[in-house]
């Protein structure tokens, strides 16, 4: 929401990625990294090959732990000791072995994007900011999560639950 009042979360699209009764973790998919892409970063990792399908950027998941990696990726690829599966056939993997898969034709992922970096909420954090309207909440879908048009994703995320971004206000009240 307008209101949010950190520069680092305006007009952010953040997949929830866990959540339970002690924290949260989500990965912001509408800011990409302006310094790195996926091919510089494979590189400087020394991973061989090239991911499929061009340049693609790196985004900024969250200001947390910004060295790490999140590779957010269909469950087709799935590592059963390192992938955090989430519904609507979504994954989460953070090691090296996911980021060799994604240059391999044979073992990438259908859809995957890597983002530096997450947003974390501790115990009861996030629940308080969304009653307090700080974030409204939709489902996942698959072209805001994967796709490149990062600049529309918000107003195409707000639009996905009936919100007009143009009839939106920073004020807070009750009715």
């Amino acid at each position: 929401m307008p209101n949010i009042g950190d520069p680092r979360f305006e007009q952010a699209v953040i997949l929830v990625c866990a959540h339970d009764a002690s924290h949260a973790m989500g990965l912001r998919l509408n800011a990409p990294h302006t310094e790195l892409d996926l091919d510089q970063l494979l590189q400087s990792l020394e991973v061989t090959g090239r991911a499929p399908g061009g340049t693609r950027p790196v985004l900024v998941g969250g200001p947390v732990e910004t060295e790490r990696g999140f590779v957010l990726h269909s469950d087709d690829y799935c590592d059963p000791s390192a992938s955090l599966l989430i519904a609507g056939g979504l994954a989460v993997t953070a090691t090296r072995e996911i980021l060799m898969a994604m240059t391999d034709p044979m073992r990438a992922p259908r859809r995957a994007v890597l983002a530096m970096g997450y947003a974390g909420w501790g115990e009861g954090q996030l629940e308080t900011e969304l009653v307090e309207n700080v974030w409204l909440a939709g489902e996942a879908d698959d072209d805001i999560l994967f796709g490149g048009d990062h600049e529309t994703k918000w107003a195409r995320a707000m639009a996905r639950i009936g919100v007009d971004v143009a009839h939106l206000s920073g004020d807070i009240g009750r009715a």
